[in-house]
C-alpha cells in the first residue's frame, strides 16, 4: 500500500461530512460510516502520491457528548477504514473546543494547521483543503492553500466564501486535484 509521495502534495480533509457521514455528535466508532465516494476519492489522492491530513473541529468533546478517549477510538477506526480503501492518513488533528471558547485551533482558525506542518513538513501554499463548510474554504484560504468545496447533489453557488472548486463528492474533488496542477 506504499505510493510514492513528496513533500509538497498534501490534501487536508475535514473529517464529517467530508469523509463520513456527519451523524452529529458522533461517538461510536462502529457508526462510522464513509459518504458516498468518499473511500474511492481517498485511494484516487493517495494513489497519485498526496499525503493526507485531517484537521476536524469536535466540538462533542467541549460540551460534554464524548471523551477524548472516545475521539481517540473513533480515529483509530478511521484509520483502519481509509487503510481498508487502499490509503493511508498522515495525521489527525482535532480541535475538542466549543465555538466559544475563542481557541486558536478551531478551523478557521490555523493552529492545528501549525501543528501539521511541524509534524509533517508541508508548505500549506502547496496543499489543497477539501471541507464540506464555509469555515473549512475560509481555513484554507487563510493558510494560502487551494480549496475545495463538497457539496452534494448538484453544486451550486456560495454565498460567503469563494472554493476554488466546488464538488459533489470527495471522489469528484479528487479528481479536481489532480487536475489543477501545481499552485
Amino acid at each position: 500500500m506504499s505510493a510514492p509521495a513528496a513533500a509538497d502534495k498534501v490534501v487536508i480533509l475535514d473529517r464529517d461530512g467530508t469523509i463520513v457521514v456527519d451523524r452529529g455528535y458522533l461517538c461510536d466508532p462502529s457508526k462510522l460510516e464513509f459518504e458516498p465516494k468518499a473511500a474511492e476519492g481517498l485511494k484516487w489522492l493517495y494513489s497519485h502520491g498526496y499525503r493526507l491530513v485531517v484537521i476536524t473541529n469536535q466540538s462533542g468533546i467541549g460540551r460534554g457528548f464524548f471523551t477524548l478517549e472516545q475521539l481517540d477510538a473513533m480515529d483509530v477506526r478511521l484509520n483502519a477504514m481509509v487503510a481498508e480503501a487502499g490509503a493511508r492518513l498522515e495525521g489527525i488533528y482535532s480541535c475538542p473546543h466549543t465555538p466559544e471558547a475563542g481557541c486558536s485551533c478551531r478551523k478557521p482558525a490555523l493552529g492545528l494547521l501549525a501543528c501539521a506542518i511541524s509534524d509533517l513538513r508541508f508548505d500549506p501554499a502547496s496543499a489543497v483543503m477539501i471541507g464540506d463548510k464555509e469555515s473549512d474554504v475560509e481555513f484554507g484560504r487563510r493558510a494560502g492553500a487551494r480549496t475545495i468545496l463538497i457539496r452534494p447533489g448538484a453544486p451550486a453557488a456560495t454565498a460567503g466564501v469563494r472554493p476554488d472548486v466546488i464538488a459533489r463528492d470527495l471522489m469528484e474533488a479528487a479528481r479536481a486535484v489532480t487536475s489543477l496542477g501545481d499552485p
